[in-house]
């Protein structure tokens, strides 16, 4: 591929990717190569590339002879992760209380310290970037003292899972009401307070409250 060529598919991958995570292309609809061609001012080729890189993050879906369309909200998808992952991330999360060492502490500490400091919005309807990496750090540094690799693998990778559905929480329902920085502040409180109880249940209601947000926008948008 000549140097050009790959610039111009990571320039539209970079933009297609923002469009489908602030939802300027919305859940479930089909992305025609025709018209996203004309729309980035590039081949269908480039076009092609992009969503095939898209489609193995699990942002877009390939339909066999059918082309591509933005991963579908889900409800029935999005509940069952939740509880699933409520069930795991809040076992790893009580085992990193029990057993996390100072190391984990520190690391824990640094990590919201670098979350607290990041803009979540990087623009009208566009999450920052940064604030997403140092968000999914944040959660990982919260279970990564549970001292169980397998258990911590399976608890991040339904974090990854839900990834794009989080996202959606902020880009999609512009939800003013809900303080998320009080609540990894009360996480880190509680973490570094060996309050697992508190910790338990404080983190269940934070991935409770992202889901319920992205289930009314679901229900009021008759998806």
């Amino acid at each position: 591929m000549a140097p050009e060529t790959g610039t111009r598919s990571n320039a539209v991958f970079d933009r297609l990717r923002a469009d489908v995570l602030g939802g300027r292309l919305a859940p479930g609809s089909k992305l025609k190569l025709a018209m996203l061609g004309a729309r980035y001012e590039v081949s269908l080729s480039v076009v092609r590339e992009a969503l095939s890189r898209l489609a193995e993050q699990g942002l877009v879906v390939a339909h066999p002879q059918r082309g591509f369309s933005v991963m579908a909200l889900s409800p029935e998808d999005l509940t069952d992760l939740t509880n699933t992952r409520i069930d795991l991330e809040t076992l790893a999360a009580r085992r990193s209380v029990e057993h996390g060492d100072l190391a984990w502490e520190t690391a824990l500490v640094a990590a919201h310290h670098t979350l607290a400091g990041t803009s979540l919005m990087a623009g009208e309807g566009e999450v920052n970037e940064g604030w997403i990496d140092a968000h999914r750090a944040f959660h990982h540094a919260l279970v990564a003292g549970c001292g169980s690799p397998r258990l911590q693998g399976l608890a991040t990778g339904l974090r990854d899972a839900a990834e794009l559905y989080r996202i959606w929480s902020t880009s999609l329902t512009h939800d003013t009401k809900r303080d998320v920085p009080a609540e990894h502040a009360r996480l880190l409180e509680l973490a570094i307070a060996r309050d697992a109880d508190g910790l338990v249940a404080a983190l269940a209601a934070h991935i409770q409250g992202t889901t319920d947000m992205l289930l009314r926008y679901a229900a009021e948008a008759g998806l």
